[in-house]
This record gives structure tokens, sequence and C-alpha cells, in this order.
């Protein structure tokens, strides 16, 4: 039996003269081509042998049986096809007359090869710049890019984006490079059947394990995360997570929790917390609480209540601390005036910024690669908030 023996095919597959010494190599190394595949070329191994390759270049997607025919009259058997590229090959002692003996004339089997790769081209890249201005619309839609980076699948996004900014580039090289060569044929100027292959094809070769290689673990990335998100309600305590809690800040035994709001999953929409997982921030948590105190009547004649929403990142790197807490000022800004958060120093934080309007409280801190946000209305002072975050911040900071 025939072994067969796989090769990792370049991307580059305009590149006729380069595929045609790499076939004519192969074979000298007694490795004969049999088919070309979507990734790997196959080929059988044999007794070493001087062989010619061409390829033809068809206008149709198929050759005919009557041009094959044609073809083996001459000397040139029909190996196989990819593209509209079709490959024949003719021991080198036959010395089969070339399937083209005029450039200006073979220029004319590449003009819709041309036309195909100039619509593709255009069509990528405006697919491209559609991707671009919905990824941008994302990212600075609501100003916060970095919250967008570390809380959703935006890692995934930019490196798909950068895979297709590649294929975009391979596209017009193409589309350039047939261009090239048709001028070319047009001036008289044959194809170079020994174009040196070796370096640019390893180059290709590496180039494409490493995409492979990188799409496959970056498609891992939303399911990893799809893995770890789940939302939960939150437990009358929690001692040991790192996030404060409603009661803590309203210190008053009376204090109890809105009457909870249930959906399908069976989780409290009114008090529950959710942890998520990115690259850039593998340990996510964000709550939400209501509670009120019976009996307990405010001046306009209703029963105190209070909420508490908090939000806490461990991030990879800590120079992207302060970005998230830049970016979380600009989301709770929009009902806010910028300046009236304050940055204030804390001899236990790396940086502390706070805001306190009215019965509205928030803290933002920063220690090391931990990140803490807590949103709260109610009566509770701004003190109060700031000892809770410095206590619960100590969990996660490294």
């Amino acid at each position: 039996m025939t072994k067969a023996v796989y090769k990792l095919r370049p991307s580059d597959y305009w590149r006729i003269g380069e595929h045609e010494s790499w076939f004519a190599d192969m074979a000298a190394n007694g490795l004969f081509l049999k088919k070309m595949g979507f990734h790997f070329a196959k080929f059988v191994k044999g007794e070493p042998m001087e062989m010619r390759y061409r390829i033809e270049v068809n206008s149709g997607d198929e050759i005919t049986s009557e041009q094959k025919q044609m073809y083996a009259e001459s000397g040139w058997e029909y190996v196989t096809s990819y593209n509209l590229f079709h490959v024949f090959s003719s021991p080198a002692d036959l010395e089969a007359p070339e399937l083209h003996t005029d450039p200006a004339e073979q220029a004319f089997t590449i003009e819709t090869l041309d036309t195909k790769l100039t619509f593709s081209t255009i069509i990528t890249i405006a697919g491209m710049l559609l991707l671009i201005g919905v990824q941008a619309s994302v990212w600075f839609l609501d100003d916060t890019p970095t919250l967008v980076l570390i809380e959703g699948s935006a890692v995934f996004q930019v490196i798909f984006a950068l895979f297709l900014f590649y294929s975009t580039y391979l596209s017009l090289q193409a589309a350039i490079s047939i261009r090239k060569l048709r001028r070319n044929l047009i001036e008289g100027k044959p194809i170079d059947h020994h174009a040196p292959w070796r370096k640019r094809f390893q180059t290709q070769n590496i180039i494409g394990i490493l995409l492979t290689i990188g799409m496959g673990l970056i498609a891992i990335i939303p399911i990893f995360q799809l893995a770890k998100i789940d939302t939960k309600t939150l437990p009358e305590s929690s001692p040991d997570l790192p996030f404060i809690r409603l009661a803590d800040l309203e210190n008053n035994p009376d204090f109890i929790r809105e009457e909870p709001v249930f959906f399908n999953d069976n989780v409290d929409r009114g008090n529950q917390y959710s942890f998520n997982w990115s690259p850039l921030a593998p340990l996510q948590y964000e709550t939400a609480e209501h509670g009120f105190i019976p009996g307990e009547i405010q001046k306009y004649g209703e029963e105190y209540s209070s909420s508490l929403d908090t939000k806490v990142y461990q991030l990879r790197f800590p120079s992207l601390a302060e970005p998230v807490i830049s970016d979380l000022i600009q989301s709770r800004s929009f009902q806010t005036e910028r300046e009236d958060f304050i940055e204030t120093s804390h001899p236990e934080l790396d940086l502390l910024i706070t805001y306190d309007k009215n019965k509205t409280k928030m803290v933002f801190a920063h220690k090391g690669n931990a990140v803490m946000f807590a949103s709260y209305y109610g009566h509770a002072n701004i003190e109060t908030i700031i000892e809770n975050t410095v206590e619960k911040i100590k969990f996660i900071s490294e």
C-alpha cells in the first residue's frame, strides 16, 4: 500500500511559481502530490524522481475532461485542483512542451481570477470596516472601554478582529499579487517555475500554526466564561465573601430584607449576587441588596428603606485598577457631576474616591490588584462604607 504523507500547505495559494517549484522539490525527495486540501497537501511516497509541475488557472470551477485529455496528449497528466487552480505533472526527462508558450496569451487565463479576487477583497474590507464600527460602538458608546475589556468577551473580540485583519491582509495581498502577475504576463514576462519557496512557506506555516492554536485557545474563553457565570440569592450573612453587606452598614437589629422577588431561576432578584470570570479579571462579583427597618418613618411619611449595589474585581494586572475605577465613575456620572467624586487618602488603600450627596453615597477603592465599588442609598455615613470596604478588600488584594 502506498504511504500517504500530509504537509501543511501554504495559505498564499496564489503564488503559482512557488507552488510549482514546491511540488517539484517534493517529488525529487520521493513525495508526489495527490491532493490539495483546505489546510494540508496530500503526497504519496515513491522513488525520487525529477518532475515538472504546472498550474493552470481555469475560469470555471472545474476543468473539463476534454482539457485533461488534450494536456495528456502533450505529456501533462492531471493531478488535482484547488480553488481555480489545476495542477498537472510531467516527468522532466519527457521534456513535454509548456502548457503556455505565449505569456500574453496566458494572461487572459487569469483574468477571471483577477476579477474574483478583487471583488472578494472589496467584500472582505467592507466586512472588516463594519466589524470595526460594531466593536467601536460596543467599546466606546458608554466611554468605558476598560470595563468592557475585563467584564465581557472583548478579549475574544480583539483577537478575532486581529484574525480578520490578517485574513483581510491575505486577501488584499492575493488580489495585488495576481494583478501584478497578470500585468507581467501581458508584458511578456513568463512565470518563474523554479521560484524559491522554502523561506516564505516555512514562515507561512509557522504563522498558520500559531493562528490555528491561538483561535483554538480563544474559542475556549466564552465557553469557560459561561461555565463560570452564575447568579444566586444572597445569604443572610457572608463573612467569607469579598463584598460588603447592607446589614453591616445599617447596623440595626431591626433591619430586614425586602420581600423576595423570584423568577423562574429561583433567585431573589432584590437580593442577589453574581460571579463572573475573564482572562483579565479572574474573580468578579456583583451584588444588589434591598431592605428596610419596620416602623422607622422618614420625614415624608414613608417607611425607611435602603439599598446597596457593589462590584468587586480581582485583576490579573494591578495597572488596570485605576482605569477600571475611572470607567466605574464614568458609568455613574450620567446622573451626577464628575467633580462630586472626591479623591481622598487612606493608609490601607492605594486609591480611594468617594461620592456623598443627599442619601446617595459611593466608594471606589483600589488595593494591589483588587478594585471594589459600592453604591449605597440610605442613612449610613460614608465612613462606615469605607471601613467595611477596607475590611473586605483584604480578602482578594495581593
